[in-house]
Formats: structure tokens, sequence, C-alpha cells
């Protein structure tokens, strides 16, 4: 080919870097062939280096005229801008591949971003894996400053700065005390100990440093005057929670290394590096806009690439002219990333990353790991597709490179993908095709294994279909979360997708969702790189600091006159956490009414409550950056639609859809022209993307996208239509679409409710149940929650038979209607067959409202011996009947009852309640809706089969677990026994039938219950015994009633495992589900003892009207027991809860307090060959007087080891007192109230993990 003729004009390329494919656009002014497109390996060591340069190289060559040798520097005075998103941070963050970083945090801080918010991240993990931390080491700087004031004040005072030396002004305006002022000397000697351990990164992360940085900035300009690189959280993003931003300045230190050394790698691949060519280079950021190479940070890359499909679509597939919102639904080879454009970018400010929670603007965007390379799997009787993913080395089996099978080789032997139109860049030598034989000999092993096992008679076209159905209900659950979860209707979207392997699953995920319409880019397979041609270049500061965001552009060479900008206030709630970012009203200066209007919208209500400004950010961007040209609407309507001429179909061929094969034709784009139709079933080729139409669905061409619109309804495509047979294909959509409703539910709950405890502490559970109570679903929420829930419901179900109608809805909390402890609400709605009032399904929500009455605030007394004295209680209350809230029949249980027993009192947050139990209600109705439309699309006969199935499944996963433990113990009994800190018995002999699979868990020689309130409700222990049966399956299956129904469980009445209806409960829940999960345990010799407690502390200041206090509530991490094969976690919460921990600065910012120290009690687990985890250490002074309640377990009986191993430390729970005779240090035991003073402190230090095995 000769040169081009095109040396006056500069090419424009855009490259989107992902983990399994680079995505290359390039664009030529005024030559005939305007763009240039094509993909390549992202991974290919024996034919390239990298893979983005590699694509420069390809489109200079087709430019030149000429092959360009691969080892020698490109010339790219031809260039006009190189725009790249790129997944390597991401990569990084997902390996732990990053740099070595040194943490500098405030003293007593140094295990915090270790603890994190202290829930572990899978909660049927015993080994609580998680991954490495980001930094290698800490140095704890003895600086330190706190809030003066603090919000729960009701007796707030004018603080005068002036009249204290320790005292400052915030950023904010607000009054700052210093502490403890940073020793410059101290710390410069901290750091040259840093440099002789090579330490060339450091992130900088001290308490209230949004507030006031200059702690911060003085040991930054030290670190940097030695040589240090530096990352410095209120640099990075001043906002409030440590936890997070402290995340965010180590993941900047550990990314911002690595991409400063890629980019200066990727310049070498350029004549005279990219210093030569300085504004050539752009990349794309997380929060969608483009920077300069020299200003691309790790913090800002996580996002990259997913960023670039966000803008892609927004800018290409969204329709202003009918305005109707769009999901983007970006499949690559690794994951799914899927998000909403409504006319506005949708930004979060705080997301978890690969188990960092992060503070920095980003997209909002939503992963879920299936993609074309996601691995497919065949356990326990159910479909499974990935997380893992083949990636693009070895990369699926038709890739030739000895890889597993996975989704994109499901397409190709179903027809989907073929081989002779897929660029032949596999194998090797990188130059052969797809490899379809390799493919088919391997499902047909598969389905050889799974017939065998199942005794069916699948064919491999049925197997490799089941799975794509499976992948594809998997994906819609993220949209579903992105839409339902919001309020919004699913169907009322159009889906706009994209990636490379989208345009297989467009229609089927489309059907799935139940959307209509389906808009692809013409270069949808590699949007994500041509959104980098359109992208809005802005730059977000905080603070008042517009003309700051403006010369970041214009260093960009924008002028004044192509420059806007966008004001948005971060605003929320006096006395929550949960802040909406509002832009500044086009009219009006109004922000409070539009945070209004929004807060509505997105949480279901208002309060009449102050409105808090947490922060200013002024966006500056480029307004001369547009959309398409022509809408999709406009571009219809400007066609001449006709069906595409037979004779235009370069071939046919055969594709496997519901059930069965199709000869379907095959178009390639190229000869189809604007406003030509393609009926589905059919295929449309072009150089870089694959369209499946499915039956029932039709392609319109325009000239930038296919249209494609569902014409008429097609049958689901089912494998066996026998109304009695449980197919395993549609079991595992079905196991997919009931937790999906759960999600929502729960979704729907954190939005809408007001409570800290709730909305931020994640204190509840959503669930769905059969017609008899039996669990289906539940969303992976609270452990103690989600065995118990059933007896509610169950209980429920009994006494109002078919009696109830649609709409009316039920509240308990009583431990005789399968209550856990008072504070434990439950909300429960029936799913009403409106044609006989048969019920159908149940829906039901349980949180732990703040304050319910009683004798202590918070409902939790330690020393409680009757039930009444733990607040207000429901056994069966009709909460809302025909329709209507009874709230005069709740205030006569939550106000007056209460208060009518001595030294009790009514409920302290009764506001709260209210709009709590109507979140719960929403939440309900969200899954009562759900379920309605799966029965609609299913039919309830199929609906109802496949909730008997998927409790059959897990009871036959379950009795086959119990026949593998039979074998393991030789077929004798397994016993354990413990001892509660009073000397209560706890004692257990489990019994197992192999033939049955079934076994007999007995409770016989428990104590008595007790006269205090560690007795634990019946229900109790049932979810103890499914939390452990779940847990030693060690698989992801669904967790139902289906694993109990091989259990026979013997509970003695009258025992603490079995009390009396008056009996008291509240530590029964807490401390007592603890042990009984520990005690089960034992007996299957699965684990050594955890903590074996909640650590329950409470404060408050004891203001004088009841109904606006809000005391502060938490429950502590601790250890993790170690178990045969791993050591025990430290810093983490354990089996019966999973409950999220009050982050320092907002502690501190509410309440009147200093937290001095939140870490790893070191050496308190116990020692063996797999030593048990550390417990934690929380030491708080109370700068007011408070009243003070602590309720704890194993503060006298130690965590036991197993098998040799030694037992962990106990806890101890102490009071520093300072009274007229000096400093006192009183060991409170484990169950106390008391009332603290100004200056006292309480250390709560948690006990340690037993070990498992002898030490050697």
């Amino acid at each position: 080919m000769g040169s081009l003729g095109y040396s006056q004009k500069k090419i424009r390329i855009a490259i989107d870097r992902g983990g399994t494919f680079t995505d290359v656009h390039a664009y030529i002014p005024g030559s005939s062939e305007l763009e240039m497109v094509f993909k390549l390996l992202s991974v290919d060591p024996r034919n390239y280096n990298d893979a983005p340069t590699e694509g420069i190289r390809r489109v200079l060559s087709h430019f030149r005229g000429k092959s360009l040798p691969r080892d020698e520097p490109l010339d790219i005075t031809d260039v006009e801008s190189i725009r790249m998103g790129t997944t390597i941070a991401t990569n990084a963050l997902l390996e732990r591949q990053g740099e070595r970083v040194a943490f500098l945090t405030t003293r007593g801080f140094r295990d915090l971003l270790v603890i994190g918010n202290q829930a572990r991240p899978h909660i049927f993990d015993l080994s609580i894996h998680k991954l490495q931390k980001l930094y290698d080491t800490v140095v704890e700087i003895d600086e330190r400053v706190t809030m003066e004031e603090f919000l729960e004040n009701p007796e707030k005072e004018p603080i005068d700065i002036n009249s204290d030396d320790a005292l400052v002004e915030g950023l904010t305006g607000e009054a700052v005390r210093i502490l403890k002022r940073p020793d410059i000397e101290v710390i410069r000697e901290q750091l040259r100990h840093l440099q002789t351990e090579e330490f060339n990164s450091l992130a900088i992360c001290f308490i209230h440093s949004y507030l006031y940085p200059n702690h911060e900035d003085q040991v930054a300009e030290l670190a940097r005057s030695m040589g240090f690189e530096v990352s410095v959280s209120s640099e990075l993003q001043p906002t409030i929670k440590m936890v997070s931003r402290g995340n965010s300045a180590t993941a900047d230190a550990y990314l911002s290394p690595l991409i400063r050394r890629y980019v200066k790698n990727f310049g070498s691949g350029f004549k005279g590096g990219l210093d030569a060519e300085a504004g050539k280079l752009l990349f794309m950021q997380s929060d969608g806009g483009l920077c300069l190479w020299q200003k691309f940070s790790g913090l800002r890359a996580i996002l990259s690439g997913p960023a670039g499909g966000v803008i892609g679509f927004a800018r290409s597939c969204y329709d202003p002219d009918d305005k109707m919102p769009v999901i983007g639904f970006d499949m690559g080879g690794t994951s799914t990333d899927v998000s909403r454009f409504s006319g506005t970018y949708d930004h979060v400010f705080e997301t978890e990353t690969a188990e960092v929670t992060l503070q920095t603007p980003q997209l909002d965007i939503n992963t879920v790991a299936a993609g074309g390379g996601s691995i497919l799997h065949w356990k326990n009787g159910l479909f499974a597709i990935g997380p893992d993913s083949a990636g693009a080395h070895p990369g699926p089996v038709c890739y030739r490179k000895g890889g597993p099978l996975t989704v994109t080789d499901a397409n190709l032997f179903l027809g989907r993908l073929r081989p002779e139109y897929f660029p032949a860049i596999f194998g090797p030598e990188e130059n052969e095709p797809l490899d379809f034989d390799a493919t088919a000999y391997a499902f047909k092993n598969l389905t050889d294994k799974i017939n065998a096992e199942e005794g069916k008679s699948f064919t491999p076209e049925e197997v490799a279909s089941g799975f794509l159905r499976v992948a594809n209900e998997s994906m819609s659950r993220p949209i579903r979360s992105l839409t339902e979860g919001r309020g919004i209707r699913t169907s009322e979207h159009v889906l706009a997708t994209f990636g490379g392997a989208g345009g297989q699953h467009a229609c089927d995920v489309a059907d799935a969702l139940g959307i209509q319409r389906v808009v692809i880019h013409r270069y949808s397979s590699i949007l994500s790189a041509l959104s980098e041609m359109k992208t809005d270049q802005f730059a977000s500061e905080f603070g008042s600091l517009t003309a700051e965001a403006g010369e970041t552009l214009a260093a960009q060479g924008f002028t004044d006159q192509q420059i806007e900008y966008e004001l948005y206030l971060n605003l929320r709630y006096q006395g929550t956490n949960s802040s909406l970012m509002i832009q500044k009203p086009s009219d009006s200066w109004d922000f409070s009414r539009k945070f209004i209007e929004h807060h509505e919208e997105e949480f279901g209500f208002v309060l009449d409550r102050e409105i808090l400004v947490e922060d200013i950010r002024v966006r500056a961007l480029d307004k001369t950056a547009g959309t398409e040209n022509m809408s999709v609407s406009s571009a219809l309507k400007a066609v001449d639609i006709r069906l595409a001429p037979q004779k235009k179909s370069a071939k046919t061929t055969r594709v496997y859809s519901q059930n069965q094969w199709h000869e379907v034709n095959l178009f390639k784009l190229e000869d189809l022209e604007a406003g030509e139709k393609v009926p589905g079933p059919s295929i449309i080729l072009d150089q870089t993307q694959t369209i499946l139409i499915q039956p029932g669905w039709a392609a319109v061409v325009l000239p930038r996208h296919h249209l494609l619109d569902r014409e008429e309804t097609t049958l689901e495509d089912t494998v066996s239509e026998d109304p009695g047979v449980v197919d395993p294909i549609q079991l595992s959509v079905f196991g997919h679409r009931f937790m999906s409703i759960a999600e929502q539910m729960g979704r729907s709950l954190q939005l809408t409710s007001v409570s800290i405890n709730i909305k931020e502490r994640l204190d509840y559970s959503c669930a769905i149940f059969s017609p008899q109570g039996g669990l289906v679903a539940n969303a992976p929420h609270i452990p103690c929650h989600l065995g118990a829930m059933s007896y509610a419901v169950a209980y429920q179900a009994e006494r109002w038979g078919n009696t109830l109608r649609p709409g009316d809805v039920l509240v308990s909390n009583h431990p005789a209607a399968g209550g856990s402890h008072l504070p434990d609400v439950t909300v429960i709605s029936p799913v009403i067959d409106e044609h006989n009032n048969e019920v159908l399904f149940w829906t039901a929500s349980r949180a732990h409202h703040a304050d319910i009455g009683g004798i202590a605030a918070g409902s939790m007394p330690p020393h409680s011996k009757e039930i009444w004295q733990e607040g207000a209680s429901f056994t069966s209350f009709k909460l809302v009947n025909n329709g209507k809230f009874d709230e005069e029949g709740l205030a006569e249980i939550m106000l007056k009852k209460p208060a009518s027993y001595p030294g009790s009192s009514r409920t302290r947050t009764w506001s709260d309640n209210v709009s709590d139990l109507k979140a719960q209600i929403a939440a309900n109705q969200k899954g009562i809706r759900l379920i309605h439309e799966s029965i609609k699309e299913y039919g309830l006969p199929t609906v109802q089969k496949y909730m008997l199935g998927i409790q059959d499944n897990a009871e036959k996963v379950v009795r086959n677990l119990l026949r593998q433990v039979h074998d393991q113990f030789s077929g004798l009994p397994l016993e354990a026994e413990d001892q509660m800190d009073d000397g209560s018995k706890l004692v257990l002999k489990i019994h197992i039938n192999r033939d049955e699979g079934s076994a007999k868990f007995d409770f016989t020689g428990t104590s008595r219950e007790v006269y205090g309130n560690l007795n634990a409700p019946r229900a109790i222990t049932f979810s103890a015994i499914i939390y452990v049966l779940r847990s030693l399956v060690k698989e992801d299956i669904p967790l139902n009633q289906g694993c109990l129904a091989p259990i026979n469980v013997v509970l003695p009445a009258g025992t603490i495992l079995s009390p009396s209806l008056g009996a008291a409960t509240v530590g029964g829940n807490v401390e007592t589900s603890q042990r009984v999960t520990d005690l089960v345990l034992r007996a299957f010799q699965a684990a050594a003892a955890s903590q074996g407690t909640c650590n329950n502390l409470t404060f408050g200041t004891g203001v004088k009207s009841l109904m606006a206090r809000r005391d502060q509530v938490s429950t502590i991490a601790g250890d993790a027991g170690a178990g045969p094969t791993w050591a025990g976690q430290s810093g983490v919460h354990v089996h019966m809860t999973n409950t999220r921990i009050t982050d320092p600065e907002s502690l501190e910012r509410r309440y009147p307090c200093i937290l001095h120290e939140f870490g790893i009690r070191k050496g308190s687990g116990g020692q063996g060959k797999f030593s048990g985890g550390d417990g934690c250490i929380r030491h708080i002074e109370f700068r007011r007087d408070v009243q003070v309640s602590v309720l704890s377990e194993r503060r006298s009986v130690p965590p036991f080891g197993l098998c040799g191993g030694k037992p962990g430390t106990p806890g101890e729970n102490l009071w520093i007192r300072k009274d007229e005779y000096g400093l006192r240090e009183i060991n409170l035991g484990g169950k106390n109230t008391c009332q603290m003073r100004k200056g006292d402190h309480i250390i709560i230090k948690s006990p340690g993990g037993g070990a498992y095995g002898k030490l050697v």
C-alpha cells in the first residue's frame, strides 16, 4: 500500500486498554477512510510488550503505508492527540502489585485501615480471607486535633476561638481544638529511618485533616524536602471519614509510582519521549474527565477504563429528544460494568474497589464478575459463572492456549460467534482463528459429567445455552440495583450495549429486564476508546477555587470562552451521614429546596432537621464538547425503513436459541444501508463486533447506530417443559432472581431509613419466604437474623392463614413469635393472589431500632431481668390494615405500654421508629412488586416450583455434607461443651444418620434459663446452626430453609436456649448467639473459638428530652478463631454479626468524646500451629458527663483452642476514673451501666481467638 498522502493532517487516536482486549479508534480528518478501528490482545508477550503502543504502531503503519518495526521508537509528529483509558491501576489494586508504601497517621490509629469498618467481606467464609493491605509499614505521628463542638449537643453555645490558645478555626469556620502539635524534629528522624528501609512513597492521613489540614501540610512539606513521593489525604479529598480518606491516600501512594513508571515506559516508545510531545497524551480519569499525562495519578485512575464507556454511551446513545433514560451495559472479557444516564452523570464520592473503601469522585458504575472470559462452573447441582476469569492469557478454550471453558466458548459453540469473521490473533504465534473443535470437545465432556451426576440427558447445546442464561441473569442483577434499588422501573429504560461481548447478549439481557429497545453504537465494541475522542475535559477541586479549576483547563489550551463552571454543595441532614451532591439550581441559589426534592426522590422521605454543608465542589468543563450530531429518534425519522434484501446476506449459518437450532441470515454491516431492517433470528457482523438478533426482535441500521426493538413476545428459553421436572439451568436462573429481589429490598431499606443503625451500621436483613414461612432467599446481611426470621414469618403464617388482604402489614419482635431480641423489629408482608386471597409468598425485613423503650437508653440494658425491661414488644400487630398505617395503635404499644412499668420509659426515638418502620414497609413492598413481576413473566406454577427447587437443592447439598462428616468421624457422635462467663453450661451432641444424610442436634444438658438477659430465644439456635452448615459447605449455594430440612433440633424447655416467655433476652441475641455458634463449630472441629461476643457499647449525654436523645450504639470487632488450614483474622466481626462501626471522625463530630485508640490488641490470640486472631482495643475519653453501658461475654472464660491449640486471651472492660483519691483503673466486668464524668475514659479490650493445632 502506498502513502495515503495526508501528511498535512493530524491523526487523533483513542485507546481503551482492558483486561482482555485493547480497543483502538483512530480518526484521520479529510481522508476517504475517516475512521480506523480494531482490537488486539492486551497481553501477548510473545508478540509485543505493550498493547497501546502496538496499536499506535499499527495506526501509523497504516497511515504511512509501510510496516513500522516494533523495536524502534515511533515518530508521532503526525499525531494530534492520544487519549487513553486503562485498567492498569484497577488490575494493580486487585492483584496487589503496587509500590511499597509507608503510612503516616495519628498516634493510636496504626491499625485503622486494617480494621476498616470491621465488617468481613464474605459472611460465610470462616477463614475471613482479606486481600493484602496496601501499605508495608506504619509510622504513628504524635499529633492530635478534635472537634470542639459536637452535633448531638442539644444545648449548643457560641464558641470564642480567641478564648483559648488551643482553639483554631477550621476550613469550615468550625472550632478545632489542638491537643498535640507535631514535633518536626522527631518526625524528621522517623522519616530518616524510612529512608534507611528504602521507602520512597508515603501516604499521610491525620484525624480531622479534612477540617484542619495544617499538620498534614507540615509533615508533607518536610517529607517532600527529603525526597519522598507523598500522597496527602486532605489534598486528594478533603471530606469527612478518616478510614476512606486514609485508604484513598494509601491507594494513591500505592498506585501513582506504578502509573508514572507505566507512562514513562509508554513514552519511551516514542522518539524524544513524552516531554517532546508535551500535550498530546491525555488519560481518562475515574470521574469521566481527561487529564494531561503529567496529572494522571493512581487514585483517579482506578476506574479509568470503565469511565470511558459511560461517557461513550451517554454521548452517543442517550436521546435528548425523547429523554428516555439509558442503561449502559459494557460487557468485556473479564467483567461487565453497568451504569445509568438520564441526562446528567451520576457521580459517587465513596466506593469500594478490591476491598478498599475510597474517597474520590467517580462515575457511578456497578461491576459484576461476569464477562466473555468468565469461567463456567458446575457446582452442587447448579450452573455458575465466574467470578474467576480466563483473562487474555491463557484465555478461553477456543484461544488455543490451554484455557478453561468460558462464556466466550459458549457463544462460539452455539453459533453466536463465527471464527471465520473473528480476527486470527490466537494460538502461540498469534496467527490462528478461534478453535471451535476444542470448545465442542470440552462441552461434550462437561455435559457427560452433568448427566452422570444428575441422571439427565442434556445435550452439549443445552448445557452451553444454560450457562449463557445464567450469565445473563447474573449480569442483570447489578442493573436492577441501579434502577429498582432506587425506585425506578428497569423496563422504563433503553439498554445501550457495548463492549466486545455486548452485542451477543443484548437481546437476552433486555428480555431478562423487560426492556423493549436496545441501542448499539456502530463502534459499540470499542465505545470506551471512542468516547475518549468526545470527553469533556474538566477538573474538580474542593473549596471556592473556581480560578484554580479553570487554570487546570487553561493549561490544556482552553480559552475562557470555552470554559464553563458548575457549582455543587454536598448536603446532609443533621444527625445523618447520608449526603447528596447538589448542583446549583439554574434559576436561583436555593440549594436547600433542590436538596429536599432530591432527598425525597432518592430516599422517599424528608426530615424536619437542619441541612448541613459538608463541602463545596467546583467543576470546570469544556462547554464546546457535544453529543452525536443527530439523536437516535431524529435519525430514525430521517430514514426510510424497509426490509434488508435477502441477497445482502453474506451467507446463512446455524445459531442455537430457544432450545433449537435456527438457520439464520448473516449480514455484514458494510453491506447494509441506513434504514434497512433485519428481523431475528439473524446475525450482523462488522470488524469489531457480533450482534445476535434473537427471534421476536428486529434491528434497524442507522448511520451511527443499530436499533433493536422487541416486536413480539417469545417463550422463555427452557430446557424442560415438564412442569414436574426441576431443570438445573432454570434453577440457577431463579437462584439469581430470588437473590436479586432480596438485594433490592435491602437497598430500598438502607436508602429510605433514617436511623444510623440501619442506614450506616447496616444492622438489618431482608428476605423472601414461602407461604408456610420457609426461607427462600436472603441478601447477605446479618447472619443472626437470617435463620431466625423464618420462624417469625412462620408464626404469622400460622396465626393469620389466608385472612390477610393485599396491603396488610404485620410487625413482630417478641421471642415467642420468632423474635431475636426486642430492638430487632420484623415487618412482615404477605404476597397475595388477588383472585383468591391466597398467600403466595411473604416478604420480611428485620432491623435494629435505636430505641424501643425500657429501663435503659438504646433498649440494651446490661442487667435486665424481665422482658418488659427491654422495651416495647409485639407478638403480632397489624401495622397496616386495609392500606392504613395504624399510628395510634403503634403509639399505644411503643409509648404508653412501656412507660407503664416501674423504671421503664417509652421509646426515646419515636419519630425515627415511625420513619424506619415505614422504610421497612417500603422495602417489603419492593419485594412484593418484584415477585409479582416474576410471576407475570414465568407463571405462578413455575415460580413456586423453583421456590421449592431452590430449597431442595440446598437440602441435597447439606445432606451430602453430613454424610462426609459422618465418614470423617467414623460415625461417632460429635460432642461439644462450653461455659458462659456466669458459669452456665452449653452442651451439644450431634448424631448423624448417614443413610438419610440427616442429623439430630441435641442440646440436652444445657443450663437452665438465667435471671438475666443472656437467655436466647429458640430461633437464635437455629440461626447458629444454619450459619455453620452454610459455612461448612464452602461453596456459593443459596442459604434457605432447605439447609435445615435434614436437621432435628432438641432444645429442652426452660433452658438458656429455650427460655420462658417472660425471660429477658437482649443479651441472648448478641452474646449467647456467638457462643452457640462457637459450640457448633467445636462439635464439627471446624474452627477454634472466635471472640464469642459483640462487645456492645452504648453511651449518651442523658438530655432531659427523651424524644430528642440519640445515643451512640456500637458493636466492636475482635478476633476470628483459627481453623484446620488457616490462622484467625484479627480486628474483624465474626459469625452472627457483621455490622459496621462509626468512622472516628464521624464519632467525634457527633458525640462528646475523643477516640484515643482503635487498634489491634497484639498477642491476644492463642498460639498454635494456626494461631488465633487478635482482638481490638478501643479507648474513648468523654468530654461531657455520660451514661455508659457495656454488654459483653468472654471476660472470664477464654475463647478455646482446638486440637492442641492454645486459648485466646479473655476480654476486659476498664473504666479510667479520676476522683479526689487520684487516678483509678476499674474493671467494669462483662456487663455494667455507670455514670461517667467529663475526663473519664473507657477502654474495651476484645478477646483474642483460639488457636488450632499444637504449636510445633
